[in-house]
């Protein structure tokens, strides 16, 4: 994980741990959207990465889709940074 990305995870693991208990478990897609920001910040690392977990945060309202939302594959042009 790219220092940036490891940087916007610390925010999503706070509220994993300390508010989502609390919260409930009641996404609307699968992954979750915290598993969904990691993830893409994972293989994406922190602006593209960061880019796609706000856009899926956006996209969970209650006039929204769900169901299955996999985070994109790296496309053959991406850089490694």
């Amino acid at each position: 994980m790219t220092p940036l990305a490891r940087l916007l995870s610390l925010p999503i693991r706070a509220y994993r741990l300390i508010l989502s208990p609390w919260v409930g478990y009641h996404c609307r897609y699968h992954p979750t959207c915290s598993q969904y920001a990691l993830e893409a910040l994972e293989k994406h690392g922190g602006l593209r990465g960061g880019w796609l977990a706000a856009k899926r945060i956006a996209r969970c309202n209650p006039w929204g889709q769900c169901g299955l939302d996999p985070v994109p594959e790296r496309r053959r042009n991406d850089r490694d940074a």
